[in-house]
This record gives structure tokens, C-alpha cells and sequence, in this order.
């Protein structure tokens, strides 16, 4: 599987992670995340991988307009994967994704151990 990478294109920390993708040689597909957010078999995958918590986007409007800091303490995981199915901008970003690779928001480092040995 090749690597995925679901962005949103005004966000700066996608932008970075995008260029030094680049950089690096390392071949990706893109997807913008409100336009085509992932589905929820994929997210339920990443979310095995970095705990459902890390899965939002804390810092977003869907976020605190939906009210997922009181909210999220008392869905199931499946109400928790629909909603962030349901709304792109709920997702914690850039989300990148392959075999044996799961990635929720860019930290270099992980990034660099995660993606090692890929072009």
C-alpha cells in the first residue's frame, strides 16, 4: 500500500509535512480531508494504532463547536469514528497512512523513524 496522506491545504503544519515528504523522496499520494475525508475502517485502524483520543483535532471548530471535549469521554467508538468520518476538519492533520503506517499530525521524528527506508 502506498503512502496516503490526508491533508488540509491551508493548514501549515500539512504544508510542512507535504515539503519535507518531498525533500525526503519519499512518494505519496494526497487527499484534501474535508473534501474526501477517510472512511472508518481506515481511521478505526489508525486509531488502534495511536489511541482515538489523538485521532481529534483539538484545536479546530468542529472540535469546540461540536462540544467533543465533554462529548468524547462518553461515545462509544463507533459514535467517535462516524464523527470523524462525518467531518474532515474534526481530524487531527496531516493523518498518513500505509502498511504498518499509522501517523496523526507531523513531528518530524516520528515521521522520520515511521518512513524509514521508503522513496
Amino acid at each position: 500500500m502506498a503512502l496516503t496522506v490526508y491533508h488540509y491545504p491551508k493548514c501549515s503544519t500539512c504544508r510542512k509535512a507535504l515539503a519535507w515528504l518531498e525533500k525526503k523522496g519519499i512518494a505519496f499520494d494526497k487527499i484534501d480531508i474535508v473534501a474526501a475525508p477517510p472512511g472508518k475502517s481506515t481511521l478505526a485502524r489508525v486509531a488502534r494504532e495511536v489511541g482515538m483520543k489523538r485521532m481529534f483535532n483539538t484545536s479546530g471548530e468542529s472540535y469546540r463547536s461540536g462540544g467533543f471535549k465533554e462529548r468524547l469521554a462518553t461515545m462509544s467508538e463507533s459514535q467517535a469514528l462516524d464523527a470523524l468520518a462525518a467531518d474532515g476538519k474534526l481530524i487531527k492533520r496531516p493523518l498518513a497512512v500505509a502498511d504498518g503506517v499509522a501517523l496523526v499530525g507531523f513531528k518530524e521524528d516520528e515521521w522520520a523513524t515511521a518512513l524509514r527506508g521508503r522513496k
